[in-house]
């Protein structure tokens, strides 16, 4: 059969070509060969069909480009209505919209296309804040019932949106999870949890431990390698009792992530001769971003302190108001004189009570939202970058110290060796002792520098997704702004319906003098002609 034109010149391409072509590229490059096999297989057209198709856009690079995307599937619309390739079978299109095939649901497309482009380039992480997002959304909310008879604990209940299950956890159950998951993933981010405290915990602690235990299961559950791993998938689904035995019964001897990549023999491929100069710069600026968020942690915490004190003191200020117009103190004219200031504002102090509590709502609402769309996302990133921190002490002080070790054994044992060669009178089988021993720590050896390898193609990865993350800034920015327009324009709202309240609170005393009349201590008028007592 004879090559179509290497130009889709006949007929006009429907959106649904280019919502095909958006889903398989979305950065506008070519599309892989695998993908567009992957896509023709979805028109459940006869594998020989398929493969004429195929023929007939291949230009024996592995790719095709737009055109011969749209090619293929104008192609696979005709072979569904019965006709049979040929390369002059587009031609009666000429002037006319191409035919639609039937693909079937596309949603499963973007996956395979999304999944092929991260495994054809294992350097780029290949997702973006959103994407990560919506791997998984995790609730940690915190039980009302404390269990127990002599030493009573606290219980979370921790709720997967991915894996739509609801479980209770305690905290010694978080604590055998993090031990897990360093066992299986020593090489990624493995946020900290936090402290435990055995006595005396108050109510703040309890509600700031639960707000970190949210936050470390919803770094592990957007964890491009984690979120789908059998170990996570039971922390957050199995229901049964005894969790932290179970956890540990059920994962004991896993291998870690190096043991089951497809990626560790051939680590060494895909580190970069300049690693260590790039680890070292982002190790200073992972520094420079851990410095800034905690200030910027510090100033939001202290703009939650702020507005809930305003609150406080709003609410406060209206109940002292209410108080005014309850008063019930017989007051007569005897102490009022002609003054009915006191009447009329005991009528407008209630409803300036109503005004004030509602001052206290909205900068409450101002302190809550702050707190949890501010605060709670700059401690996650601070979370993230405290990992980040952790993964190149362990990665120092773990992988690259024990190769350093084994290499200098080995040095040893080769010293040894030729000592023993050397000398005149060897004891019998020191030399092949030795020989054996360097053939093992040269395994080993071998075992350690692809794990050195690994460990920093995953510290590459871990670093892309701190960028990955970087992304939350602008969520913080975003909703800062937002709130504080928010508070302040409906905070200034009620501001301006007080004013009109105050204005009414009196009416004039027109008759009122200019001046006030002092008066001696029993009520006697005193002028200034009378010239006070006489000497």
């Amino acid at each position: 059969m004879d090559k179509m034109s290497a130009d889709l010149t006949f007929g006009s391409v429907p959106p649904f070509y280019r919502e095909v072509y958006e889903i398989l590229c979305p950065n506008q490059e070519q599309v892989d060969e695998d993908l567009l096999v992957n896509l023709l297989l979805k028109s459940s057209l006869p594998r020989a069909t398929i493969t004429q198709i195929w023929d007939a856009v291949d230009n024996k690079s592995g790719f095709v480009n737009r055109n011969g995307l749209y090619k293929a599937l104008a192609l696979t619309a005709l072979a569904q209505n019965g006709k049979t390739i040929h390369d002059k079978l587009l031609e009666s299109y000429a002037g006319q919209e191409l035919p639609k095939p039937s693909l079937g649901d596309l949603g499963d497309l973007r996956t395979t296309s999304v999944k092929l482009r991260r495994e054809k380039n294992p350097n780029i992480l290949g997702y973006n804040y959103r994407e990560l997002c919506d791997l998984d959304a995790i609730k940690v909310e915190l039980m009302p019932e404390k269990k127990g008879i002599i030493l009573k604990h606290v219980e979370y209940e921790v709720t997967s949106r991915n894996y739509k299950t609801t479980v209770l956890r305690r905290y010694n159950d978080f604590f055998a999870f993090q031990e897990m998951l360093m066992l299986r993933f020593p090489y990624r981010l493995v946020p900290r949890l936090p402290p435990k405290k055995m006595m005396g915990a108050n109510r703040e602690f309890i509600e700031q431990r639960r707000k970190s235990l949210r936050r470390f299961c919803n770094l592990v559950a957007r964890h491009p390698k984690m979120y789908d791993d059998k170990l996570v998938k039971f922390f957050l689904t199995f229901s049964g009792s005894d969790m932290t035995n179970k956890i540990k019964e059920v994962f004991r001897g896993i291998p870690d992530e190096f043991m089951t990549s497809n990626l560790a023999s051939k680590a060494k491929e895909l580190v970069p001769m300049d690693t260590q100069q790039q680890i070292q710069n982002s190790k200073e600026h992972m520094r420079m971003l851990y410095n800034g968020v905690t200030k910027m942690k510090d100033i939001s915490e202290k703009l939650v302190m702020r507005a809930t004190g305003y609150a406080c003191d709003m609410l406060q200020f209206g109940q002292e108001l209410s108080s005014f117009s309850n008063d019930a103190t017989s007051v007569s004219a005897w102490a009022t004189g002609r003054s009915e200031t006191w009447h009329h504002l005991k009528k407008g102090f209630k409803h300036l009570s109503v005004e004030y509590a509602a001052l206290g709502d909205k900068a409450a609402q101002e302190a809550g939202d702050t707190d949890s769309e501010v605060v709670e996302k700059l401690c996650l990133f601070q979370d993230l970058l405290l990992a980040y921190k952790d993964l190149n002490d362990r990665h120092e002080k773990g992988v690259l110290n024990d190769h350093q070790r084994a290499i200098a054994k080995m040095g040893s044992y080769k010293k040894k060796r030729m000592s023993a060669t050397v000398n005149t009178a060897p004891e019998a089988g020191t030399v092949e002792q030795l020989e054996q021993k360097i053939l093992e720590q040269e395994s080993q050896i071998a075992n350690m520098e692809n794990r050195n390898y690994f460990s920093l193609h995953c510290l590459q990865m871990e670093t892309q997704l701190i960028h990955a993350n970087l992304e939350i800034l602008y969520d913080v920015l975003g909703e800062m702004a937002v709130i504080q327009a928010k508070s302040h324009s409906e905070i200034g709202k009620v501001w301006s319906e007080i004013k009109p309240i105050v204005d009414n609170l009196h009416g004039r005393d027109n008759s009122r003098p200019n001046s006030p009349t002092r008066t001696s201590p029993i009520g006697s008028p005193m002028t200034s002609s009378g010239g006070g007592l006489p000497m």
